[in-house]
Parts: structure tokens; sequence; C-alpha cells
């Protein structure tokens, strides 16, 4: 019989007719993605949800060779084991098997073939209820010789769902589209942004900038901007301008960057004449979806502030606070990184991480649970922080990466993206509307949560003061 360590086989003159093994296990989402990924059937009984919902079961299902291959895992392990030849098999299918569905598969020997070491076995697949969802008949030519091996220890695999993401973008659906001013739409990349932005039904795009070189745009990338309004400008820095003038007209309630540097438009945004400036310093934050965390991860500041001083910290930190309380985090933990989890006079980010922490006490910074320094395994790995003996209410469980530095964040962000396929969406807040901040490099799946994040911003925005626009 085979352990937890070892697989051992029955030969053919130790089995006779009556003979039965048995495996169980679990059915997880995990489990029909891989299935869907190496067999290559998405059918949307199983992995699409709304599909699901209306199908003929309500609910997703797996697939029934799912529970077929439950089967051969007896066979190949338990009965006969290691050295079995599979011949044929007969399947009948009687009840679907659902999420959470508990599912023994159970093989009984009954014939034997001397002649040709081959065995008939009826094989049945019963659910947690005890009813029966599988029937069937295997043919197999049984093992003559011992076999027993060490059981090979499978490699880990990550799936990059990213259901995060989804979450986000099916929470600002539903509301009305926001109207959004796209500063200088003059590349196909920059209009395909805002198109597939309001076919989701996010935003209500304002396109502000040369019209000939929009409508060119528009014509590489293969959009129809007909329904659009059409802001013109002669050139970039002016457009940066205009888009301001528009949020402040009240026309818009959203800025979204387009085919100019993010210098050019930040400087229009922070002009003390004129541009967006709040009493919050403006930052920048990631809303990181990672693989095989269970929820996302805001890294800030990664793009706007170089190297931010202790007032400019604490700004950053609110403006994250902000933003978790938006996407559903009503007290957020946030962990104020630093390379050590002690105050080190020769380490300036341990220092301001105290005085944040002591801040947060006094009730300067409010919202959420702040401990720093930490490092970053000890923020997000709840293992390595009892290593430490680090006895916090944010380690390993910490929602807001607060980094020391611009490089930091940067870096951070990059290595969470192409090291762990990790999806970054950012948004700039702190100013009088969010923004929108979209690569080249990023996925449609990016795009559209970084304006759906932004989205969620700016409807908080207006229910909080609905006279924002002078």
């Amino acid at each position: 019989m085979s352990t937890d360590q070892t697989i051992t086989n029955r030969t053919f003159d130790e089995i006779a007719v009556g003979d039965s093994a048995s495996v169980s296990r679990t059915l997880t989402q995990r489990d029909i993605h891989l299935f869907a990924l190496v067999s290559g059937d998405v059918n949307p009984a199983h992995v699409d949800i709304d599909y699901a919902e209306h199908d003929m079961f309500h609910k997703v299902i797996a697939h029934g060779m799912w529970g077929a291959g439950l089967i051969s895992a007896v066979l190949g392990t338990e009965l006969p084991g290691p050295g079995t030849i599979y011949l044929g098999q007969s399947l009948r299918f009687t009840a679907p098997v659902a999420l959470g569905d508990t599912i023994t598969a159970t093989v009984t020997v009954t014939e034997r073939r001397e002649d040709k070491k081959r065995l008939k076995l009826d094989c049945t697949c019963t659910n947690q209820e005890g009813t029966t969802v599988i029937t069937g008949e295997a043919s197999v030519i049984a093992p003559t010789e011992r076999v027993a091996r060490p059981r090979v220890a499978l490699p880990d695999i990550r799936l990059s769902d990213h259901s995060q993401y989804q979450r986000l973008i099916e929470a600002a659906k539903g509301g009305a589209n926001v109207s959004t001013a796209v500063v200088h739409p003059c590349s196909a990349t920059a209009i395909t942004a805002a198109c597939e932005a309001a076919e989701a039904g996010f935003i209500a795009p304002i396109l502000v900038g040369p019209p000939a070189r929009i409508a060119e745009a528009a014509q590489q990338a293969g959009k129809d901007i007909s329904p659009f309004r059409i802001v013109e400008t002669a050139h970039s820095h002016q457009s940066a301008q205009r888009a301001v003038e528009l949020v402040h007209a009240g026309e818009a309630q959203l800025l979204m960057k387009g085919a100019l540097h993010t210098d050019e438009l930040m400087g229009a945004v922070v002009a003390r004449a004129g541009g967006l400036r709040t009493e919050r310093r403006i930052s920048h934050a990631y809303v990181m979806d990672v693989p095989g965390h269970a929820e996302p991860i805001i890294i800030t500041d990664a793009a706007i502030n170089i190297a931010p001083d202790l007032d400019c910290k604490a700004d950053i930190i609110r403006n994250a606070i902000d933003l978790a309380n938006v996407i559903g985090k009503e007290t957020p933990r946030v962990a104020i990184l630093a390379a050590v989890e002690t105050v080190n006079p020769a380490m300036p980010a341990t220092l301001d991480a105290a005085a944040l922490c002591k801040m947060a006490d006094r009730g300067q910074i409010t919202g959420g649970l702040l401990d720093g320094p930490l490092a970053f395994d000890n923020a997000v790995s709840e293992s390595a922080a009892r290593e430490k003996g680090i006895i916090s209410p944010v380690a390993g469980k910490a929602d807001i990466l607060m980094v020391p530095d611009l490089e930091a964040g940067n870096m951070l962000a990059k290595q969470l993206t192409f090291l762990s396929d990790a999806d970054a969406a950012g948004v700039v807040l702190g100013a009088r509307v969010p923004m929108i901040l979209t690569s080249r490099a990023d996925s449609l799946r990016t795009r559209l949560a970084s304006c759906a994040v932004a989205v969620l911003m700016a409807r908080a925005q207006t229910m909080a003061a609905p006279g924002l626009a002078e």
C-alpha cells in the first residue's frame, strides 16, 4: 500500500477479485484552472462564473475528465499501482461536480485474466454526500514485478488569475461614466486606452489635444472617436494646461495621461497658480495584484516623490489610506519599510518610520494601523515576522507598503511585476482629482484596473465634496 513518502504497487498475483482502493480530493478553483490550462478546455460552464450562473446547473462545475482523472490516479498509484498499463476505460457521468465537493474515486477488481495478466475493474466516483457522480469500467494490464518508488515532489505552480483586479473592475462598473480629460491622446496607445475605459463603462473621455493628430492616432488604433468631445490645443504643454482648466470648470473629474511626458502633465497639475494642488502633497500609488497573495498590495510612492521628507511621507500615507478605503480596506495596515526592523540612527528611513508611527499614535495620521520600521519580508510574511519575534497587527499582513524613496518603490514594483508576474495599476493621488497614468507596456487588464481605481476614487471624492469644482 502507498504511503505519503512511497508509492508501492500490487502485482497481478497479489490481486484478487473484490479487492478495491480509493483516493479522495476536494475540487478547488485552482483545480479547474489548472485542468483548463493543460487541456485547453475553456468551456464557460467551467471557467466563466457569470455564464455558469445562468447555465442548467446555475454554478461552476468541474470538467468531467477531472473526476475521471481521479480514477486514473487510483489505478496508477494504488491498485494495481506503478507498472500498470491502461488499456481502456468506459465512463458515464451521472451528476455534476461543484466547487468544494470532495470526490472519492474507488476501483474494485471484477475479473482476472491469468493468461494475459489483465484485470477489469468497476470504477465509481462519489461526492461527500454519497451521491454517485461517475461510473465506468477500466481494463488494465497489471504489473508482475514489485515496484516501490519514492513519491515525486511536484513543482509549486502559481496561477496568475488576477482575480483581485477583476473585483476592482466589477466594483467600478454600474455607476455613471466619469468625465475624464484625456491629456494629449496623440498616439494609438493613448487613444486605445481611452476607448477601452469608455467601452468598459468607466469614463466619458474628453480628448484634449490637436484634432488632426488625435484623428490620425484614432485611425492608427482603429477606434471610432466620433462620440467623444475634442478640446483643441496646439501642443502638449497647452493640452496639460487646458485639461487642468477643465477640472476647475467642473467639466472633468479625472485626468488621464496621453502621449506626453509625466513631468509635463505634473507641471500643470502642481503649478501654484491655476494648478490642482490641495493641502496634501501629491503622490503615486501602485495597486499590485500579486499571484499567490490573497489581497491587493498598495506600494507608494514609486513615481512622483524622489526623496520625500517626513511631512511628505505623512501625506503619502494619508493618500494611500484613502485609496485603500476606496478599494474595500476599512482600516488598512501600513508597513513603513526599511532595510531592518529596528531603529538605527545611522539609517534615516528607520527614524522616519518611528516618527510616522508616533504621529499615528497622536492622531496626526488617521484611518490606518501603522508599524515600522519593517523589512519587506516582515511586512508581507507572517512566518518571517514570527521568526524575528515581531508582535504587531501589521507585520506579515500589510495592505500598504510605504517605501523610503522613489528608487526603492520603483524597484520593488518592477521586481514584483517581472519576477512574480504581478500587475501594477497606477494612480496619482492628493490633487483635486485623481490621475490615471498608464504605460505602453501595460496589459488591457492593468489599464482597465488603473482606470477602475481612479474612477472609484473620483466617485468617492465627489460624494465627499460635491462642491469640489470651483
